[in-house]
This record gives C-alpha cells, structure tokens and sequence, in this order.
C-alpha cells in the first residue's frame, strides 16, 4: 500500500493519545489562518453584476436603447431595455456553471466539527478548525480536515468525491505513541470525504489550502487562469479583430452619412456592425474551457498546477517514463522461493527471515516477513549486519529446543561460497540465479547452520554452512499498466522508459509492461555513454534508456523536442527537476514526489500511476478537441453575422440586424459555445496521434480552407436570402425575418454536426435555438416586436433545405478535425 509522507516539521508539539489542544496552543496555530479549503466569495448579485457590466453587449443595449428613448421611439426603447433580462439572466447561468468545481466540492464539505479542546468536546465551525485538533466524526459525516485517523474501529469511508469510485473504502487507526514520517492509506482521512460506518477520531494535519481538497480548488480557480501561448495568440486575434472592426465601422458610418441616411441610422449601423464583429467570445470560451479541463484532470486524480498543461497535454506525442513506482509499485514483493534438496518453500522462507530483522528499513526484510508473518518464538544471540564489504547478513538464535542456528542471507556468490557444494552444484545454482535476474529478479541466497554446544555465538561463522536455496524479488508492474501502454503504442505515441536500473532488469519490466515491436519483438534497450549523443542514441529508437543519469534524461527530452515531439516526462525527485521543467508536461508523483519536482511539474498524479496519466491525456486530448470544435462553431457564424450587418448598408440597402436581433444571436451563440461540446472521452483506444498532429498549430490550413469556404457559403446564403425576400416591394420585415432565420438555423445545424449531439446539452440548445426561430418569428406579436413578418411555406422549405445542407457540411469539418488530431 501507497505511503503518504506526514508534514512533521510543520506540526506544533501534539498532546500525547486522546487529548485535544487547550487554549493556548489553538491561539500559536491560529496564526496559520482558518480552515477555508474553499474561499469564501463575495455576494454572488455583485460577482454577476461585475462580470455583466464588463460584457460589451450590456453597454450597447443601454446605449441604443438611450438613443431610441431619445428619438421618441419608446417602444423600441423599452424592447432594448427588455432584453437585458435574459442578457442578465445568461449571464447569471454561465457566472454559476463557470465555478462549478469550485461550488460542488463546497457542498461535500463539513460546515462544523466535534474538537476536543481544553478538556471538553465541543461543536465549532469547521472553518476554526487548526492543525493538532482532535475531531470526532460520526457516521455519515464528512471529514472536516486532513489527518491521521487516530482512533475508531470498522472503519468505511466514501472517497468517491476524490477518485471517483463508488465502492467503500476501509480504514484503521493509527495505534502508535508518536506520529510516524510517514502513514499508509489506510492510516489517512481527506476533507470531503465521508465516513459510512464506525465512529472515526481524527487527528488534524493539514487545513485549508494544504488540503488535497484546497489543493484542487485553488488548481481549478487560480491555476486555469494562468497564460499559456494559446491564450496569448486569442488575445492577439482578438485585437487585431478590435481593430478591424472600428475601421470598418468608421467606414460603414461614413458611407451610411453619404448615401443620406442620417447620422442616427450611421451610428445605428456603425454601433451594430461592431457589436457584430467583436470578438470577445474566444478568450472568454477559452478560459471557460481551461476550468473545465483542470477540473475534469483533478477528477481523474491528475492535477494541473499549470493551465498550459491543459492546452498542451493533448498533444503530447512520446512520454518519457520512470519505471519504479510509476510502471511499477515501487516495492519489493518475494515472487519466487527455490529451496535446496531437503528443504522445503517454507523452511526456506523461515530461514531467510531468520536472517533478516524485523525492524530493519530495508525494503527486502520488509518483503521477507511481510510474506512469511510472525516467527516461531526464539531468543536472538548475535545480528552480524549487511556491509558492502561482506555482503552478507546473519543472524544467531536459541531456539526453544535449546539449538542455535546461525542463519546467513546475501548475494548468492558469496553465500555459495560459504557452503560446502561442489563445483558443479555450485555452477547450476548460478546457472539460476543468472536466469531469474534475466528476468529483472532481485536475487539472494540463504544458507544456515547450527552451532557446536562450545562454539562461541559472539563470532559470525565464515564456512561449512548448508545451502538452503534462493529467493527471487520483484518490483512487481501496476496493475492496468501492459494494457495503457498498449494503447498509447496503438495510438501511434512514442513509449520511452528511463530508467537508472541495470539494462537486464530494464528490458524485463520493458517485456512484462509490452514494450517492443510487434509479435512479440524483444524491446531495444540502450545506454547513453557519457557525452555520447542523444539524437543518435534516439534514431534507433531505443523502447528503453538504461543507467541513465538526470544529465542524461534532460539531454534526451531536449533531443526528443529538437526531433518534433511533444514530450510529457514523469519524476518524483530533486534530480528529475530539469527535465520536469523543460518538458512540454512535466509530470510529478504526488506521492513519493519530492516537493521541488511537484512545484516545477505542470500536472502531479495523485496516485502514481501511468494509467492515470495516459486518462489524462486521453481527456486532455477530448478536451484540446471540444476547444477546437467550439472555436471553429464561433469563426463559422461570425462570418455571415459580420458580411451582413456590414455589406448590405454599404451598399445602401436597409439594415439587416436590429440591435435586438444581436440581442437575439448572442443569446444563442454564446452559451452554444460554452456548452454544446463538452464532450467526455469515449472509452477505449486513444484516437491515433503523431509528431506532425502535435506540431500543428490550432488549425491547420486545409481546416482553415474548410471553414473559409462553409462560412463564405453561408455568408452568401444569409445575404442572397435576404435581398431574395426583400423583392422589388422592398418587404424589409420578410427579408429580415428570412435572413436572421436563416443564420440562427445555420448555427443550430453547425452546432449540431459538430457536436454530433453527444452532449445533452447540445441537444438542449439546438432545440431551443430552432424553437425560438418557429415561435419568435411566427407569431404574430413577437415578430411585430422585432422587426419581422412570418414566413410562408416556400421560405420553411428553402430554410430546411439549408439546414440539411449546412449539417452535412459541418459533420464533413467535424471529421476532418478529428482526422488531424
């Protein structure tokens, strides 16, 4: 099981067993601040107010609408001023969806806390909480903070809210006098979580943001905030658009005030016109799109302290891997047992343990008497220790019979040497020991022999031991990680472990995990010789990089970069900081990582494992695919919406959107684009990707081609219908009411080929958009209100043609998106 270190430099002298903290030390503590794992906001009216009156939409309402009040054209006035309230209402929808993470994780939290203090139990806010509390939770409560479970029986906690899975987890108390470096899971409650059976005592560690809570919280708020090159080219798009538009603007009012139309309808014309082309959605479906995607991560246990990763995990092309704890648990476990004649598997595991103590660190004698359990009672005389220079430990008992045995473990040659075999047995048996670390075994010998009724137990024995057999050890590959491996190399995704390992040991875990080439080819493992070249060494394109030093990494990942690959690297220590940062994903272990090599990586796996960060990229991929999709959905209708509003009064002809008609429009466009493509990743195999893909920029220029024609297209549709129903009587109410029809349809159908209605939110809207054409159009009030007349059958019939066609066209850009991923 995972160890999670505990902050015990950070902790304040803690009362001994069930005591709480009296008043005294809750005053020191406090000065850490207040368990606030999610930040209080301000009044929820003023944050949608302030994020309203940013909107430039809101200011050109309020504008017409003044200079329709003060034409005397109240009507219009007040229709202006009427559409404020679904503006606002939108607006206050989208503000609640944009902190969504943020409120779902504050409902899973506990608003109070039972603490023992000074003496007595007491009920607090959970917000008051320090680090030391003792807390007492009941069944059915969440926990309040993080800590070490320090008492409770039958423990069953719900940590569905952090990893998702329904299933209930156990748990125990920690039974020692003083707190451990570091406590298994079982050991360890999070906020958020909930306790299904037991009464549950916790002793508080972590608040507020040093939570895994606030951890995420502040990930999925502060961190998608941060600027990242896509960002930084929007925001150039989006000024030179700015520009753009005022000068056609300027243009428009000019040409407005020449044909003779008056300065109300060139101001009318020219304030519309840049309502029309202004850009703000992109930055701002961008950053909608970051929230989600750092959420989304968090919930597959992959946290993003860096939105660029969001942007760029997607695409990521080779992932460059540690192999202990990462493709493998990080920990020894006995795999093998072969005894010499005479003795049998048991024996020979109570033999080694003999040999090993019980309170030793070492990870081996750890695996000895985790497999073999409690000894048979026997009284210890003498412990030889493990030096480098012996290589060998021992270990003499008196067992309950009154024999000592002297028992010896080590590497195999210098206990082979030990024992009386001869040559040939002695060959055979490295004959084994060769064979089982072929295979990435950690291999020893054990041997024993008992003492002379006057031999000195003080003085190790140096010969004549019998042979009692070997032991193989293995750091056994996570579960999950031969088929997520599998899947990238399906995927066309370059697989690399790096690893400081022996290359024999290396190319076993590379075997057991798929790594090599097809039907069953041996993996290519190499050794970068020291100022040897790394693109040389890559040009065979090894599966696995042996006794590799950091230098050596970092040299491979720039190598990897200057080569066109987008390249995520794993690490967990202060040597892996370099190519943490220099990788295009920098990827932390956040269990064993060390705190450095997670503060430079862009996402820490909260679990280690490889199988989580190919979900992430599986989701970050989705997600690189949604923005896509939405971006392309937004230059589609904004093309048409600006052609018209500026071609048609230039060439003298009455306006074709009113200012409530872009009230109308935005009402549709933006939350289409805030919510139709949120697609989830399909299960099963990553879409194929290669280093080309992950080069590419937003768009490539046959999608750019694409989208310039579809939207050149409808552009000439939205234009040609309006002068069509204008006619020779100049209906200008039938030709508007065509036109607007017409691209709010074009913006269903393009919502809907490109989503390809996965999402019930797609759904949702492109129903909604197509209702609002019918019942705003066709009845007779409404449409008097805006501007318009009904249309008769004929215009349906050319509508639903369009419609039909701008689907079929959008799904043919929709695959040609997903081709070029």
């Amino acid at each position: 099981m995972s160890q999670r270190p505990l902050p015990l430099d950070q902790l304040p002298p803690l009362p001994a067993g069930a005591q709480g903290l009296d008043a005294a030390q809750v005053q020191a503590e406090r000065a850490r601040g207040f368990n606030d794992i999610v930040a209080a906001g301000g009044s929820g009216w003023r944050e949608v107010l302030g994020d309203s009156l940013r909107d430039p939409m809101l200011w050109f309402l309020l504008f017409t609408a003044g200079l329709f009040g003060l034409l005397g054209q109240r009507a219009e006035a007040l229709t202006l001023l009427a559409a404020l309230l679904p503006l606002l209402g939108m607006d206050a929808y989208l503000h609640r969806r944009t902190r969504a993470s943020s409120a779902g994780l504050a409902s899973r939290l506990a608003s109070s806390a039972r603490v023992h203090r000074s003496g007595n139990w007491q009920e607090l806010p959970a917000r008051e909480l320090v680090v030391g509390d003792l807390v007492e939770v009941a069944p059915g409560e969440y926990f309040p903070a993080d800590g070490l479970l320090v008492g409770g029986t039958g423990l069953q906690v719900d940590e569905s809210t952090l990893t998702g899975e329904s299933l209930p987890v156990p748990k125990r108390a920690f039974e020692g006098a003083a707190l451990p470096a570091s406590a298994d899971e079982a050991l360890w409650a999070s906020a958020g979580t909930r306790l299904l059976t037991g009464s549950a005592r916790l002793r508080v560690l972590c608040i507020g943001a040093d939570t895994l809570y606030g951890e995420i919280v502040r990930s999925a708020t502060a961190g998608s905030h941060a600027a990242t090159p896509l960002q930084q080219a929007i925001a150039e798009l989006v000024r030179v658009l700015l520009v753009l538009a005022l000068l056609l603007c300027a243009l428009l009012a000019g040409l407005r005030l020449w044909q003779g139309h008056g300065w109300v309808d060139a101001l009318l014309s020219a304030v519309t016109l840049a309502v029309a082309a202004l850009p703000e959605e992109f930055p701002v479906v961008y950053t909608f799109f970051l929230g989600v995607g750092v959420f989304r991560l968090a919930r597959r246990k992959a946290l993003v302290r860096r939105a660029v990763a969001v942007e760029n995990i997607g695409r990521v092309s080779c992932l460059v891997s540690d192999k202990t704890g990462t493709l493998t648990a990080g920990s020894l476990v006995l795999a093998h047992r072969v005894p010499a004649a005479g003795l049998g598997e048991a024996a020979l595991l109570e033999l080694a343990c003999r040999a090993a103590r019980a309170d030793s660190g070492d990870p081996l004698d750890q695996a000895l008497h985790q497999a073999q359990g409690p000894l048979p009672v026997a009284e210890k005389l003498a412990d030889f220790p493990f030096t480098e220079a012996r290589r060998r430990e021992t270990l003499v008992w008196r067992l309950t019979d009154g024999r000592r045995l002297a028992c010896s473990k080590g590497a195999p040659e210098t206990v082979l040497d030990l024992c009386a075999l001869g040559s040939t047995e002695r060959a055979d048996w490295l004959a084994q020991v060769e064979a089982l670390a072929r295979d990435g075994h950690k291999v020893i010998a054990c041997a024993q022999r008992a003492l002379a009724p006057d031999e000195d137990a003080a003085s190790e024995a140096g010969a004549g031991l019998r042979f009692g057999g070997l032991l193989a050890f293995e750091d056994p590959v996570r579960e999950g990680v031969p088929a997520a491996v599998a899947e990238c190399l399906a995927a066309g995704m370059r697989v690399i472990m790096v690893t400081g390992d022996h290359p024999t040991t290396a190319a076993a875990v590379a075997r057991e995990i798929g790594l090599g080439g097809a039907g069953g080819t041996p993996p290519r493992v190499a050794v970068l010789a020291p100022g040897a070249d790394p693109a040389a060494l890559l040009a065979e394109r090894p599966d696995v990089v042996a006794r590799a030093t950091p230098t050596q990494k970092f040299a491979l990942v720039q190598a990897l970069q200057a080569g066109g690959e987008r390249v995520a690297v794993t690490g967990d220590g202060v040597n892996d900081v370099p190519a943490l940062r220099l990788a295009d994903v920098g990827v932390a272990m956040g269990e064993r990582g060390t705190r450095s090599a997670r503060e430079v990586a862009a996402v820490v796996l909260l679990d280690d494992r490889f199988r989580t960060l190919v979900d992430a990229v599986a989701e970050g991929r989705q997600l690189f695919q949604n923005l896509r999709l939405a971006f392309a959905y937004l230059l589609l209708v904004h093309l048409p919406l600006v052609l018209g509003a500026a071609l048609l009064p230039m060439l003298g002809l009455p306006l074709l959107f009113l200012p409530i008609h872009i009230v109308w429009l935005e009402l549709v466009i933006h939350p289409t684009a805030m919510l139709a493509f949120q697609a989830q990743p399909r299960p099963g195999a990553l879409a194929p990707v290669s280093a080309a893909a992950a080069r590419a920029r937003f768009f490539t220029a046959p999608v750019w081609w694409h989208i310039g024609l579809l939207g050149g297209l409808l552009s000439l549709a939205v234009i040609g219908s309006y002068l069509h129903a204008l006619g020779a009587d100049r209906d200008v109410p039938h030709a508007r009411a065509m036109a607007l029809s017409l691209l709010l349809l074009s913006s269903a159908a393009l919502a809907a080929g490109l989503s390809g209605l996965r999402q019930p939110s797609a759904r949702w809207l492109v129903a909604g958009t197509l209702g609002s054409v019918f019942a705003l159009v066709q009845w007779p009030t409404s449409s008097r209100l805006l501007g318009l007349s009904p249309l008769h059958g004929a215009d349906w019939a050319l509508l639903g043609m369009a419609f039909a066609l701008t689907v079929l066209a959008s799904c043919a850009l929709a695959r040609r998106l997903q081709d070029v991923r």
